[in-house]
Formats: structure tokens, sequence, C-alpha cells
């Protein structure tokens, strides 16, 4: 991080010293000025892009028509530069159609929220505050740059990032600014699924994500972005095991009971394991939702896919939504099949899941505290034994490949993790027995 400081000083120093203007700009401003850490410095500049690119020999050009160039230091150390400048219409609700290279306030007047739109020069630390950034920052104000209407249409990621910067520092929204927000959220899906879906994961992974949560409720943004989550809102659950409220408001208390630094992948399986109650809601003796982490796979895959999330974030997120209630038998459950659950990659997220999934509700510790001692008494055990029985060995007896391979390896390594005496030829006694029942053979 001071590495990155010092770099960003001295690209500055550099500019100035051949005649440019050159300040701090955006969030790093913002950040410096409420005393938290800054880690990305960005600076802004009179320079043109071909300029920056003549005086400094290492540049990568990232939006040179956009005045945008990265200056690099070394690998991982590198600052973005961006050439002062005013935008034409945003035709495609994202980017200028055209732009014109300006001035230090032209350039800020385009921003999109005060807080963000404050300068800042590098060697004195003198603010330069065209647009009452400064003041929004000591009363904890979002608020946007002129016309919030004006500011959503150029861009309308702009109405998720405002909830996501009101969570993150902690700030309320500005009545103008949120009025502006619920007028503009049904236009929301102009902006491309992965865009949003970077700003949600931004909230997931950030601070009071349960408030922006709330805040995307309130505004008709989570009606819009995640239909299903927004058919939480009211959802009863049994009080008995779930005195905090409704299934949104389980949800959101999920998201604050995270420790730090917080998990992307824990947070994803928090936001979708229970997407599958409302759906399975009834009401018979009391409220249940039988089968709700089966019907919450189908949901969570369909949402992924429709923001464009990796497969690999997808499956790891279907297995926790698919296996959080394992917790409720694991006191119960044969010691192979406690193992096998226990030394699986993924284990520390399913485990983190349920630690948050009981904060959030009935704060019943007992089967996290039992896999915490199992996992310390698993540790102290010799590593597991390979395998007995091969998929190899299964060809050799004549069992053509399907789901049963499956089936019977698992059966076999279970018979090993019970019974640590047993040899190679029993296990392939135990393989030969279910391949033969397998194919109907008596």
């Amino acid at each position: 991080m001071e590495t990155q400081r010092q770099w960003a000083l001295e690209v500055a120093r550099i500019l100035r010293s051949r005649g440019y203007e050159a300040v701090f700009a955006g969030g790093c401003v913002r950040d410096a000025l409420l005393g938290r850490p800054v880690s990305d410095f960005d600076v802004a500049t009179s320079a043109l892009p071909a300029e920056v690119m003549a005086i400094f020999p290492r540049c990568v050009p990232v939006g040179e028509h956009f005045g945008v160039v990265r200056v690099v230091r070394e690998p991982g150390v590198e600052i973005e530069t961006a050439t002062f400048r005013s935008d034409g219409p945003y035709l495609d609700g994202r980017r200028p159609s055209s732009v014109r290279f300006s001035s230090a306030r032209e350039d800020v007047l385009r921003r999109d929220f005060t807080v963000n739109g404050m300068l800042q020069e590098p060697e004195t630390g003198e603010v330069l505050d065209y647009v009452g950034g400064r003041e929004d920052l000591m009363r904890g104000i979002i608020r946007a740059i002129g016309d919030p209407d004006r500011r959503f249409a150029e861009d309308k990621l702009r109405l998720i990032r405002a909830v996501r910067f009101a969570a993150r520092l902690g700030f309320r929204i500005e009545p103008a600014t949120w009025r502006a927000i619920q007028r503009w959220a049904p236009r929301i899906h102009e902006v491309s699924a992965e865009r949003i879906r970077d700003e949600l994961c931004k909230i997931l992974a950030g601070p009071d994500a349960g408030r922006a949560f709330h805040l995307l409720q309130n505004s008709g943004l989570l009606r819009e972005i995640l239909p299903e989550m927004d058919a939480m809102v009211g959802c009863e659950q049994p009080p008995e095991f779930h005195p905090e409220g409704d299934v949104f408001t389980h949800t959101c208390l999920l998201f604050d009971c995270m420790n730090e630094p917080k998990s992307l992948e824990v947070a994803l399986g928090a936001l979708f394991h229970d997407i599958g109650k409302p759906p399975t809601f009834t009401r018979t003796d009391r409220i249940r939702f039988h089968g709700h982490e089966t019907a919450g796979l189908p949901m969570t895959e369909n949402i992924m896919r429709r923001l464009r999330f990796s497969n690999a974030q997808i499956e790891l997120t279907k297995e926790l939504v698919a296996d959080h209630l394992k917790f409720a038998s694991v006191m119960n459950m044969r010691a192979a099949t406690l193992k096998r659950f226990l030394r699986r990659e993924s284990f520390p997220f399913h485990l983190e899941l349920h630690r948050i999934d009981c904060m959030a509700s009935h704060m019943d510790m007992r089967a996290y505290e039992f896999c915490l001692r199992k996992l310390d008494e698993l540790a102290r055990e010799p590593p597991p034994r390979p395998r007995l029985v091969t998929g190899e060995d299964l060809k050799q007896l004549g069992l053509a490949p399907g789901p049963r391979y499956r089936e019977i390896l698992d059966a076999v390594e279970d018979a090993q993790l019970e019974q640590p005496e047993l040899d190679r030829e029993q296990a392939l006694d135990i393989a030969r027995r279910l391949a033969a029942s397998a194919q109907g053979i008596p």
C-alpha cells in the first residue's frame, strides 16, 4: 500500500514538473479524509494520454479514447491516470458517446457522487472540492453530483453503487438521490449482467451487506435483480427456530454474522441457502419448508447463470445450498460418513455457513462445536490410506462404467474408514459382492 502511494506521488510529481496539473482523485481522497486505509490511488491530470505515454516508458492504455492510461513501475505497482474530461451523451447507458478533454472542475462535475468527486493536491494535501463532497462526507451522506436523474440516466449501475457506498461507509442516501434511485430501478436491466454481478459481489464481500440488501429491497432494485430473493420478504418462519423473523431478515442477518475478511464463497452460500423456502412454504402443524434445499438448487443455478457466474462458483454454491441442513444429523452420522464430510476440500465453507446460519437464528451451536472437536481429532489421526479399490479394479470385475461406480467406491471407502485393519483382498471382496449385486448376479 505504501509503495502504491509512493508511486502515485512520483507520477504526480513528474507530471507537475513537466508543467501539467496532476491531483489525486476519487476514492483515495474520500478514504484518506475518513482516515480509512487507501489501497488504490488514481491521478487526474491535464496531460493528454499521448503526453502521459511519452513521459513514462512503461504504460498500458486501458481507455485511451476516454483519457485513461495505467502507468507501471513494476508488476503490481501501477497507477491509473485519467485526463480531465467532460462527457457527451451516454447513448448506451454506460459510456459517453464522446469526450472532450477539459479542466479539473469540469471533470468532477461528470462524476457520480459528491463524496467521490473531491480532488487533492498530492504534496500539500489541499482538497479541491467543487461539489460539496467534504460537507457530505462529514454529514454521512451519499448524494448524486448535480441532477440525480441525469447521473443515473448516464449509467444505471450507479443505482447499485449508491447502495454499496451507503453500506460500505455507513452513510444515508440523500432524499432526492434516493427518490431518483426508486424511479430508475426498473431500468437496471439496461446494465450488463456481468457488471451487476461484480457490483453484487462487492456488496457481499463488503461491510454491512445486510443493510445493503435492505436498501436494494426498499429501492425496488432487488425486485428487478433478484426477484427470487425479493420473494423472501414476508415469508414467515417458525418462531421457535427463527425468532429473528422472515426469510429475508434471516438471510440479511447471515451477512452481518460473517467474520472479516469475508469469504465471497460463504456469502454466496448465505445468499442462496434459503432461496427455495418461499416456493416450498406450507403451514400444517407448524410452518414447514419441506425439501427447500433441493428446490433451491435449480433456482440457484438459474440465478447464477443469469448473472454470468463461473461454473466453479455455481457448483460450489449449489453444494453449499444442497448440504446446509446436513449439520442437523452430524452427531448421528456413521463415522465414515462424517469423516468423508469433514475431509471435503470445501468443508471450511460449509462449516462457516452453518455457523452464521445458527448465529442468525436459534443460536444452537452444538453441531458446530461437535464438528470442531471432530476436526481436531481428525487432525491427530494418521493420514487416510489410499483407496484399496479403484475404478480400474471395478473394470476388471466386469462392471461397466456408470453411476454405480461411485456408489461402490464410496461404500468400500466407508468400510476402509470404519475398519482400519481392512486389507486389499477384503476390500476387493466387498467390491465383488456389490458389483455382482449391481449386475443382478445372485
